[in-house]
């Protein structure tokens, strides 16, 4: 399944199409996430086989311009589906661990900050896998908000 969120995948009054069928109400949407989220299982990062998905950039989605990001991702995938990752704020110099999981079934990878339930950000999992990333961000007051995630360039790739 691919998540294009605005486009395959969007919200129209309270409920979320997938395509033109709705799949379910905006509310259960996030809860699905939530579970997704809850159900990775406590692993020993030494002993993980760890694949990199990238660092990415926080942006709004559909701007052309605005003011350069302040918010990183660095993201990593087990072959358990487990994500970890990093979350810096350049802005207010916080980092922070991130926690999540790849929903097998429906390949929705959500993750969070170790320390809180939200906010929580969602995609699917082959999104990670491209240069921009369309991702939901569901807020503790029920908001859920679109945004972007585009990889930045690996420094080691440039061979410099």
């Amino acid at each position: 399944m691919y998540y294009y969120y605005g486009q395959n995948v969007y919200y129209e009054g309270g409920d979320v199409y997938y395509g033109d069928e709705v799949y379910c109400s905006a509310e259960e949407y996030a809860q699905q996430a939530d579970a997704i989220v809850q159900s990775a299982p406590e692993v020993d990062p030494a002993k993980a086989d760890w694949m990199p998905l990238g660092v990415f950039a926080l942006t709004a989605d559909g701007q052309d311009s605005g003011p350069p990001p302040t918010t990183f991702m660095q993201l990593s995938v087990s072959k358990e589906g487990v994500i970890v990752g990093t979350l810096h704020n350049e802005a207010t110099g916080s980092t922070a661990e991130l926690d999540g999981m790849v929903d097998k079934k429906t390949q929705r990878a959500a993750w969070t900050r170790k320390d809180q339930s939200r906010p929580l950000i969602e995609t699917g999992i082959h999104n990670l896998t491209q240069d921009t990333a369309p991702v939901l961000i569901h807020f503790a007051d029920g908001q859920t908000q679109q945004a972007l995630l585009v990889r930045l360039p690996d420094p080691d790739a440039s061979g410099e």
